[in-house]
This record gives C-alpha cells, sequence and structure tokens, in this order.
C-alpha cells in the first residue's frame, strides 16, 4: 500500500512563503519533503478545508499554481458530516484542541494517513493520529 500523508495547512504555507524560523528552513523541508513523496510514489492527501484556510491568504489560482506541480501526488479527500460531528465532540472534550485541528486529525486517520504538521495542538491528539514533521520522515 502506497504511504500516505495528510498535510496541515501549516505545512502549506511554508513551502507557499518559503518560511524558516531562527535556524530551520521550514519551507526547504516542506518542498524536500513533497519532492521525496513523488520519488517514493506516495500520496499526499489534503481537504477543502485546508482549501479554505490557505485562501484567508492566497488566491485561488496561487493554490491551483501550487498544488498543480504537485498534482501527480496530490489526492483531495472528502468530508462528511460524521468527521465533522465527531470533531466537534473531541474539540469539546479535548483540552486546548480546535474544531479544525480535531478534523485534519481524524480526516488523516481515516484516510489511514500520517498527520504532516509542526504544530503543537496536534500532540493532545496522538491517539487519533499519527503525527510527524516533514523533516522526521524517512521514506
Amino acid at each position: 500500500m502506497q504511504k500516505r500523508f495528510y498535510l496541515d495547512t501549516a505545512i502549506w504555507r511554508d513551502y507557499f512563503e518559503d518560511r524558516k524560523d531562527c535556524i530551520r528552513p521550514l519551507g526547504e523541508f516542506a518542498f524536500q519533503f513533497l519532492r521525496n513523496c513523488e520519488k517514493q510514489g506516495c500520496m499526499a492527501l489534503y481537504s477543502s478545508l485546508v482549501v479554505q484556510e490557505l485562501k484567508t491568504d492566497y488566491s485561488q489560482e496561487r493554490i491551483s499554481e501550487v498544488f498543480t506541480a504537485f498534482n501527480r501526488i496530490l489526492v483531495e479527500v472528502q468530508i462528511s458530516g460524521a468527521q465533522v460531528s465527531e470533531a466537534r465532540k473531541i474539540s469539546t472534550n479535548v483540552k486546548e484542541t480546535h474544531l479544525k485541528d480535531a478534523l485534519h486529525a481524524i480526516l488523516a486517520r481515516d484516510n489511514k494517513a500520517v498527520m504532516i504538521t509542526r504544530d503543537r495542538h496536534f500532540e493532545v491528539l496522538s491517539n487519533i493520529v499519527e503525527v510527524a514533521k516533514p523533516e522526521d520522515i524517512y521514506f
């Protein structure tokens, strides 16, 4: 079975903006991760929620342009009402968990994917889904 990865919106932002923190090249980590997915035939999953979050800072054209560069590995996953309901319950019951983060985690889990993120909020969701940073994945 192909390896599957669900990329959090922040990883896409790292790539779009070629972000860096004090020391690390986060944008380069995101780019290399996506290139390695291509080389290894892995799937990079996203949802309409990722696109919605990206649209707060980027045009649909820019999002499409970037996604097109990786269209061989990108797969859009659908969001069900049951997943939204479960995410609401989790965000209500798990301290420091936002609805959108819970939904991203559920989407990754339900699609048998590793959640790729650097957001610490996902640490409390590690009982739901495997969580990793792009630079921590070895192909």
